[in-house]
């Protein structure tokens, strides 16, 4: 198959959290293969290397815990002293912990929060100024498509999922002035290699699901980095406030 290839994604400074593995590493992937100067986060230095390797030492990354916000914000300014002003932001990192519900703790609870929400405020106030600056740019937030399904046992987690669409809609009101875009993506069960240990194992597991979906192919990070470059590009430029799902029809 042929995919697209975007002009104006040629030379723009694109930051994604959690770049290092899964969905956000092929994230950067596919920015670096449309020549944009990529910077990413993560805590996975080894794989992150990899990654840096694959892509001809091209990408900048950086090491940060994405809840630790101050170390968070201090990660992005090295990126963007490297890279410049940031034009397109992926609020991609997350974790999809799953526990039964009678067993959530505190902790559980503020921890799926501060992973999977609390990051991608903070880090799009970061980007505001830069973007504003150099004319706007593009916010893309990662949801999920399990708040809509409702699933009892990852409920901290479709809860931080869902007011990710509500940060969305609210930011972009805030940063429409400023011509910055924001939007959502809510992926279904892309199998990353991670998915793959943790929730299918085998084959007979990746089957069944596939099987619910209408469209019976395995969903891949590919599949949703495609949308990701879409909504960085300038064929997006009126499109802002909407969130897109990405799920070969499982829900």
């Amino acid at each position: 198959m042929t995919f697209a290839t975007y002009p104006s994604l040629a030379d723009m400074p694109v930051l994604v959290t959690g770049g290092a593995s899964g969905i956000g590493a092929e994230i950067v992937r596919t920015f670096h293969g449309q020549g944009a100067r990529v910077g990413f986060i993560d805590i996975q230095d080894d794989t992150a290397r990899a990654l840096i390797d694959e892509c001809d030492g091209a990408p900048i990354y950086a090491h940060a815990d994405i809840t630790d916000i101050p170390a968070l914000q201090a990660a992005m300014a090295t990126i963007t002293d490297q890279i410049g002003p940031i034009r397109t932001l992926v609020n991609n990192a997350g974790n999809d912990k799953r526990e039964p519900v009678d067993d959530v703790t505190l902790d559980d609870w503020n921890r799926a929060q501060d992973i999977n929400l609390r990051p991608q405020f903070f880090a799009a106030q970061a980007v505001r100024e830069g973007m504003a600056r150099a004319g706007g740019g593009a916010i893309i937030n990662l949801s999920s498509i399990v708040w809509r399904i409702g699933d009892g046992g990852m409920v901290p987690y479709a809860t931080a999922k869902a007011a990710s669409l509500g940060l969305t809609t609210s930011l972009a009101d805030a940063f429409g002035g400023d011509n910055i875009r924001v939007n959502a993506i809510e992926p279904g069960a892309v199998m990353t290699p991670r998915q793959r240990e943790l929730w299918y194992p085998t084959d007979e597991s990746v089957r069944a699901l596939v099987d619910l979906q209408c469209l019976r192919e395995v969903l891949a990070p590919a599949d949703i980095a495609r949308m990701v470059l879409f909504l960085a590009s300038d064929d997006a430029r009126r499109i802002t406030k909407q969130s897109f799902t990405v799920d070969a029809g499982l829900y």
